[in-house]
């Protein structure tokens, strides 16, 4: 790993990313909300894959780079409009994360990968595009599951296991393997509803 490069480019995504006007408190500290999705998300690679290449390390770091400046309420609010945004969120990060690494010195050969990597480009097939893969839905069962259900009170069961079983049919087998070993922190009112869909 190229450490010097590498310090500056996770420096220089931070400061895009401390930018976000949206806030969120944890542990009693607010934080720019994307600033501490991003620094979740480096602790989870550690915890997961902590061999993980310089690629995944620098995508893991921007996989939400500066979210806000694609707000969904730009596309239309039904599922064509839904996949639009996603669409373009992920040029949108892949792009801002490149141009970043390319202003602190990196290679093209670098660039290109972690921009892959950010277009979600090979999944299940590219193995660095499946690690930041499994990295986000660990992060998103352990952190951001709850306020997801508290925001959506309507959903009844099986809407819910239709979301759980959509985010594990997106994990490989070692991240279900090191999500059912205790590996992440679930939230408890949700434990039994994964299990069961995990099941299905």
């Amino acid at each position: 790993m190229t450490q010097e490069l590498y310090q500056a480019a996770i420096a220089a995504f931070d400061r895009a990313n401390a930018e976000d006007p949206n806030k969120e408190v944890s542990d009693g500290k607010e934080y720019p909300k994307e600033l501490l999705y991003a620094q979740r998300m480096s602790v989870m690679q550690e915890r997961y894959v902590p061999e993980a290449s310089e690629a995944v390390r620098l995508a893991v770091r921007a996989q939400h780079i500066q979210r806000w400046k694609i707000p969904r309420g730009d596309y239309p609010m039904d599922r064509t409009g839904y996949l639009q945004w996603r669409t373009g969120l992920y040029k949108f990060h892949a792009e801002t994360a490149g141009r970043i690494m390319q202003e602190v010195g990196y290679d093209d050969e670098m660039i290109v990968r972690v921009k892959t990597i950010l277009s979600k480009k090979g999944l299940k097939v590219n193995p660095e595009t499946q690690l930041m893969e499994d990295v986000v839905d660990l992060v998103f069962l352990e952190h951001y599951i709850a306020g997801f259900a508290a925001q959506h009170p309507e959903y009844d069961e099986e809407k819910w296991i239709k979301i759980i079983h959509k985010t594990w049919e997106k994990m490989s087998r070692r991240a279900h393997e090191f999500a059912l070993a205790g590996k992440i922190k679930l939230p408890e009112a949700l434990v039994p509803l994964i299990l069961k869909a995990v099941k299905e």
